[in-house]
This record gives C-alpha cells, sequence and structure tokens, in this order.
C-alpha cells in the first residue's frame, strides 16, 4: 500500500526530530524529572498552545504525583520580539502558593515571554520554580533563564509540529520539521 501525501508531506524542508527520537527523549526528561521531584508532588504550568504534546507525553512519563494547569500568553507581533510585550490571556486555575511548580514550554527563543511567566508565578510563592523546555534555542536569548530540563537545542530556525504551528497549523505532526522558504513566506 503506498502512503498518502498529506498537505504537510507537501511543505516540509527537513524533520529535525523524528517521532521515536521525541518519545525517547520525552522519557528521559520524565525519568529525571522524576529523580529530582522523589517524594514531591509536581504542579506542572503548561504554556497554551504549544505545549499541548509535550505535557501530554511528559506527564505519563513522570513517576511521581502531578496535577496540572495552564496559561496562555499573547507575545508575537513586531513589538513583541524585541520588547517583551506580553499580554495574559488565560491564567491558572489553581493556587501554586507552596507547591512545587515546573512550568514546560514548547520552545524558549529570546527568554522575554517566560521571563514574564516566571515573574508572574514568583509573585505567587511556590515552594520551587522551575522550567522544562521540549526545545532550547538560545541564538536570540536576550535574557538569561535558568532552564533545568531540555529536550533538544536547536540552531535558530522556525519549527513546527509536535504541538508547535504556523499560522495555526501543523501541530498534529508527531515530529519536529522545518518549513520550505516558499510556505514560511
Amino acid at each position: 500500500m503506498s502512503k498518502r501525501l498529506t498537505f504537510a508531506d507537501r511543505e516540509i524542508d527537513r524533520t529535525l526530530f523524528d517521532a521515536d527520537h521525541i518519545h525517547r527523549r520525552i522519557l528521559e526528561l520524565g525519568a529525571a524529572i522524576s529523580r529530582d521531584y522523589e517524594g514531591r508532588e509536581i504542579h506542572i504550568v503548561a504554556v497554551l498552545k504549544g505545549s499541548i504534546m509535550v505535557v501530554a507525553d511528559l506527564i505519563r512519563a513522570i513517576t511521581v504525583p502531578v496535577s496540572v494547569d495552564f496559561i496562555a500568553i499573547s507575545s508575537y507581533g513586531p513589538e513583541a520580539r524585541q520588547s517583551g510585550s506580553v499580554r495574559l490571556l488565560k491564567d491558572l486555575d489553581e493556587s501554586i502558593e507552596g507547591r512545587h511548580v515546573l512550568v514546560v514550554e514548547d520552545v524558549i527563543d529570546t527568554g522575554l515571554t517566560l521571563s514574564y511567566i516566571l515573574r508572574t508565578l514568583r509573585a505567587r510563592r511556590p515552594a520551587s520554580l522551575e522550567i522544562a523546555t521540549l526545545l532550547d534555542k538560545p541564538a536570540h536569548r536576550l535574557i538569561d533563564l535558568p532552564i533545568r530540563y531540555v529536550g533538544f537545542t536547536i540552531p535558530d530556525c522556525f519549527v513546527v509540529g509536535y504541538g508547535l504551528d504556523y499560522q495555526q497549523r501543523y501541530r498534529n505532526l508527531p515530529f519536529l520539521a522545518t518549513l520550505r522558504g516558499d510556505v514560511l513566506a
């Protein structure tokens, strides 16, 4: 049986990490997090929308008690990249005071958005506050962040798949890839 071409097959430039590679790395991160939080419960704060697949797989790989909440931030637009201008679109549903909080991101680029999230969460007095990200893209980092758990470090490229999108498309791809230049134009 021949494979049917999908919209993505025609628009992908190259695959950076296939589904198996991502799955293995998520299991490794889950094991490390479980060791580090032995005897404690983790309250995961997932940054919407890109982290949905990471969080879904990561919480299944963690062996200590886990609770999950969501936060949504808007940081797109030309002014946001350099100024750090962000808007809170969805706040947490639960208090994090006294809890061990692990913020889970899809990709960290400049660090401005995550810096805003960390300031906001620190003011709520968690017992601890750590960061996990699937992708670390340090080429444009403007703020040094204490990222505790990193899935992959990648060069400066635009990545889609496994929750990451371009114009709300490609989130459903089970792998991480770059798009052809004409698609991004």
